[in-house]
């Protein structure tokens, strides 16, 4: 793959994570959750949230280094952080202290005790990066722990980040996307045994599940924001939704849970693959993506 085509489809990537983050984040407004049940659009303009604040400095590093730089994606986390954007308070001092001289590494890695966050932050933001690796879903994986441990450092965050990342490497397959199994499958082949591994071998025996809700009862859907109580199902509704973009995002979003991050990695896992381009009539509600994002 070009740059230019490794750019394009982390672009697109984006662009659907960005939708999934903001129209799922409306259904956290009372008024707008009973159309969640008929799968009807609340009013626009939809905002994203920091899933797609933190994705756009993902991206907007691959374009000025080619590869995860750490520190310059940490530097760009804090420049460009924006306390309205619904941060969790552990990663907004962190970001806080990062702008005023602290080191990443140091604070990244007290959190919680010093276990590091288990949260799904790394995991909402990483689909782009495996888009831009379509070729090649190791490097996928390698890139994207590289890149979760600037903010989350906990074992199981950084697995569910590079699950992520695989998935949407493989998605964005120029050979065209995988069968729902075959992607689960090469998401568990490429991450190390963990909890979100175990979740995800458990998505993987209920492909053929077509109650949703069931589905995340087992697996979970973010209610807790952990990566391993977030990844699995995502992925679950991701593999099942390629190349439906419009279909991927009801049966993720009608679960309830954290609604915004989960149909975030969805959107952008589904994205990633040229079959699973957003509605454009979506599109136009989603508050476009920061300017500073360079271009190629």
């Amino acid at each position: 793959m070009t740059a230019d085509s490794a750019f394009e489809r982390a672009l697109a990537s984006l662009r659907g994570l960005s939708l999934g983050d903001a129209l799922g984040s409306q259904f956290f407004v009372p008024d707008n959750y009973p159309l969640l049940g008929r799968r009807e659009l609340p009013p626009g303009p939809w905002q994203w949230t920091d899933d797609t604040e933190m994705a756009a400095s993902v991206l907007a590093v691959l374009v000025s280094y080619g590869r995860i730089d750490q520190d310059a994606l940490a530097a760009s986390f804090a420049e460009h952080h924006d306390f309205d954007r619904g941060y969790g308070p552990a990663v907004n001092r962190m970001l806080r202290l990062v702008r005023e001289g602290g080191d990443w590494r140091e604070l990244a890695s007290a959190l919680f005790k010093g276990q590091g966050s288990w949260g799904n932050g790394a995991a909402m933001r990483i689909a782009p990066l495996g888009a831009w690796y379509a070729s090649d879903p190791e490097q996928a994986t390698h890139q994207a722990e590289i890149s979760a441990y600037t903010t989350h450092q906990h074992r199981e965050a950084v697995v569910g980040c590079m699950a992520v990342a695989a998935a949407a490497a493989l998605a964005a397959d120029p050979a065209g996307p995988p069968s729902p199994g075959d992607l689960l499958d090469g998401v568990i082949a490429l991450v190390p045994r963990s909890a979100v591994g175990a979740g995800l071998r458990r998505a993987r025996d209920m492909l053929d599940y077509d109650d949703a809700g069931t589905v995340a009862a087992v697996l979970g859907c973010g209610r807790r924001t952990s990566a391993h109580d977030t990844v699995p199902f995502a992925l679950w509704s991701a593999a099942r939704g390629l190349g439906d973009f419009e279909q991927a995002f009801w049966t993720t979003a009608q679960v309830g849970g954290d609604v915004d991050t989960t149909c975030a990695i969805v959107g952008g896992v589904v994205a990633a693959g040229k079959a699973g381009a957003p509605p454009a009539g979506w599109l136009k509600r989603t508050e476009a993506l920061p300017e500073w994002i360079p271009a190629r």
